[in-house]
């Protein structure tokens, strides 16, 4: 539920917006028929951010406005990271309008996805709330979702198709990286408890923030909380082709953790470690890596919705 007030904002209605030019689904007439909403309701300056280093830059231009970011768990993921290393993230109101290729953070938290007036109606006048993040060991941080396995070697499969496939991409990156990955020896922990001890294969582990993941084709933690403190943790040990075939089923309507094959935990501290692994969080590609850790900083962030 949101907490718009029609015609009224809360923060003074002053906003600085962020577009992303390499975002997936933006385009300008798009952005300039959701200017115009925020436009009706207070002052709105744009910037666009075009690579990393652009960040700091628009973070120093915000004066202590809300900061409406257009674009989809990608941009946001950028943002928060950066103004949680800023020391800004418990302090700075964020508000999304999802023009990204997934959205599924927006659709997990209840932001309108095929609606972007009613987005940004919320952007303008809704009220931001504490909501959780998960960070990574050294640096990074996690919006929505963090995949090891299978999840990641889907998207290095889809990134080249995402420009011309949009969300078509991610199950063909699926497909080609489940004939191709034969699982990782990986040993994975739970809040101090050993969940996978890496002696059996792992076809994918994934940490949840929200609900959905690739588009909202696959519901990775159907129950997830964005505010309870607590990642929803997935270990698969689907391997086989059969095997796989099920568990890839399951998941589209999140019921793979009743599988014997499927560990499902929740737990605010994971600890990942074993044979070289990439990392797929918010679909920011990283690695390998032989180690990872992540913890929940419950509330770290402020969300308008």
């Amino acid at each position: 539920m949101t907490g718009v007030v029609s015609g009224w904002a809360p923060y003074g209605g002053r906003v600085l917006v962020v577009t992303n030019e390499l975002a997936g689904r933006t385009e300008a007439e798009a952005v300039e028929s959701v200017l115009g909403v925020l436009r009706e309701t207070g002052d709105v300056e744009t910037m666009t951010c075009g690579h990393a280093g652009d960040v700091d830059r628009i973070l120093d231009a915000r004066r202590g406005r809300r900061l409406v970011v257009v674009g989809g768990d990608g941009s946001l993921h950028t943002m928060v990271g950066a103004l949680l290393r800023r020391g800004e993230a418990a302090t700075c109101e964020v508000a999304l309008i999802p023009l990204g290729t997934g959205n599924d953070f927006a659709r997990g938290v209840g932001i309108p996805v095929d609606d972007l007036h009613a987005a940004a109606r919320i952007a303008a006048a809704g009220i931001a709330g504490p909501i959780d993040l998960i960070v990574a060991d050294g640096d990074g941080v996690v919006i929505n979702a963090v995949h090891v396995g299978a999840g990641a070697e889907a998207a290095l499969k889809a990134r080249p198709l995402k420009k011309h496939l949009k969300i078509a991409a991610f199950p063909i990156g699926a497909v080609l990286a489940g004939f191709t990955a034969s699982g990782w020896r990986l040993r994975v922990t739970v809040d101090g408890t050993v969940v996978s001890r890496g002696r059996r294969r792992v076809l994918m582990a994934g940490l949840s923030n929200a609900p959905t993941i690739a588009g909202g084709t696959g519901e990775l933690a159907p129950v997830a909380d964005p505010t309870d403190g607590l990642a929803d943790i997935t270990v698969s040990f689907a391997v086989g082709p059969l095997a796989r075939v099920g568990y890839a089923l399951a998941l589209r309507k999140g019921r793979h953790p009743g599988r014997d094959d499927v560990i499902h935990r929740r737990g605010r501290d994971i600890h990942i470690e074993g044979d070289p692994f990439h990392v797929n969080a918010d679909g920011e590609l990283a690695g390998p890596f032989r180690s990872r850790r992540w913890t929940v900083a419950q509330g770290a962030w402020l969300l308008v919705r």
